[in-house]
C-alpha cells in the first residue's frame, strides 16, 4: 500500500519502473470503482497513464467513462489521449461507427470547404505562368509529377508521425528532433526521385520542341531541382503538421491530410515555376 499512498498524494515525480507500475496496478485494482475514480482525479497525468496502460482495455474504458461522468471530462480525455485511445483531446466521443453522420460532418466540413476555396490560388498561379507554359509545353507534362511526389512524400511522413503521437512515442515539444529527422529522410528521397524524373525527361523527351538555347538536359535539371525542393519541404511539413495540430488541441486525423494537400499543391506549383524560370530564364 506504500506505493498506492504515494500515488494518491501525488508526491512521486519520476516515471514508474516496470515493477513499480505492476505493483501500483495491483494496489489500484484492490480499490472499488469510487476510490479508483477518486485516485484518477488526483494522480499526476503521467502516473495515471502508466497505471491505466497496465490495466485491461475494457476496464480502462469503463473508468474513463466514469471519470467523465464524475465531472472530470477534461482529465478523462487527457488520459485517453495519453493512452492512444483518441488522437486528440478534441476528438469526438465514441468511435467511428457509433458517432452519427452529422457528428462527422460537423468535424470535417469546415476544413474541407475552407481549403477548397483556398484551391483557387492554384488556378491563379497557373494563370500567372501561362507564358512559361506556352514557351515550353513540356513543363505542363511534369507539373502533376512534382505535385503528386510532394503530396505522397508529405502524407507518408504525416501518417507516421500521427501514429507515433497516438502511441506516445513523441511529443509536440520534440518538434525540432522530428524536423531534423524528416529533413534528412526527405533529402535522400528527394535525390532518388529527382534522379528518376531527370532520367525520364532525358530519355523520353528528346523529340520535344524546346526554345532556342535550351537543351533537354537543362529542362531535366530544372525539373529535377524543383522536384527535390518540393519533396524536401513537403516531407518536412508533413512531419511537423501533426505536432502543430496536437499543440493547438486540434485533431491531427481530421486536420493534417486536407491542409497538407492544399499547402503542397499551392507550394508545389509555386516552387516548380519559380525554379524552372530561374534555371532556364524563360521570363
Amino acid at each position: 500500500m506504500t506505493v498506492m499512498n504515494t500515488i494518491a498524494l501525488g508526491n512521486q515525480t519520476q516515471k514508474f519502473e516496470t515493477k513499480e507500475i505492476q505493483a501500483a496496478k495491483s494496489a489500484f485494482l484492490l480499490h472499488d470503482e469510487t476510490d479508483r475514480i477518486r485516485l484518477l482525479s488526483v494522480m499526476p497525468i503521467h502516473e495515471a497513464t502508466a497505471v491505466l496502460n497496465a490495466c485491461p482495455l475494457a476496464l480502462v474504458r469503463t473508468l474513463l467513462d466514469a471519470l467523465s461522468e464524475a465531472g472530470e471530462t477534461v482529465r478523462s480525455r487527457h488520459l485517453a489521449t495519453g493512452l492512444g485511445l483518441i488522437s486528440s483531446e478534441v476528438e469526438p466521443d465514441g468511435n467511428y461507427l457509433t458517432n452519427s453522420v452529422f457528428t462527422h460532418v460537423r468535424q470535417r466540413i469546415g476544413w474541407i470547404v475552407g481549403l477548397a476555396l483556398l484551391g483557387i490560388v492554384s488556378g491563379m498561379i497557373i494563370s500567372h505562368y501561362e507564358d512559361a507554359i506556352a514557351q515550353l509545353v513540356l513543363l505542363a507534362i511534369y507539373l502533376p509529377v512534382v505535385a503528386a511526389a510532394g503530396g505522397n512524400a508529405g502524407s507518408q511522413a504525416a501518417t507516421l508521425v500521427v501514429r507515433a503521437l497516438a502511441m506516445n512515442e513523441i511529443r509536440p515539444k520534440q518538434w525540432l528532433a522530428v524536423m531534423w529527422k524528416e529533413m534528412r529522410i526527405a533529402a535522400i528521397i528527394a535525390l532518388a526521385l529527382a534522379c528518376v524524373v531527370m532520367a525520364r525527361v532525358v530519355l523520353f523527351s528528346d523529340a520535344a520542341i524546346l526554345p532556342a538555347g535550351i537543351s533537354v538536359y537543362d529542362v531535366a535539371m530544372a525539373i529535377g531541382l524543383a522536384l527535390a525542393i518540393q519533396v524536401t519541404l513537403s516531407t518536412t511539413l508533413g512531419g511537423l503538421l501533426p505536432l502543430i495540430a496536437r499543440k493547438m488541441k486540434l485533431d491531427p486525423a481530421v486536420l493534417v491530410s486536407p491542409v497538407l494537400a492544399s499547402v503542397v499543391d499551392i507550394s508545389g506549383m509555386t516552387i516548380y515555376f519559380i525554379t524552372i524560370n530561374a534555371w532556364l530564364g524563360l521570363m
